[in-house]
């Protein structure tokens, strides 16, 4: 079995999904632009799992100046 990537404009990424659910010998895997909900959720857990650490002096926080500087 082969992969292939694309990158499908977001105007005509509805008509793309639809156009390859018709064929049978396509099996979609995934997309990177949309997370699943597990990913949300654990995304989530993980945020939620630092600001506690960084509230208990587990962690230190990253002012906003540096991290901006970082980028």
């Amino acid at each position: 079995m082969k992969t292939l990537t694309l990158e499908i404009p977001d105007k005509k990424y509805q008509f793309f999904k639809e156009l390859i659910k018709s064929l049978d010998f396509v099996k979609e895997v995934g997309t990177d632009k949309e997370p699943g909900k597990e990913q949300i959720i654990e995304g989530i857990r993980e945020a939620v799992s630092e600001v506690k650490a960084i509230k208990t002096g587990k962690k230190k926080a990253v002012l906003l100046k540096d991290f901006l500087n970082e980028l």
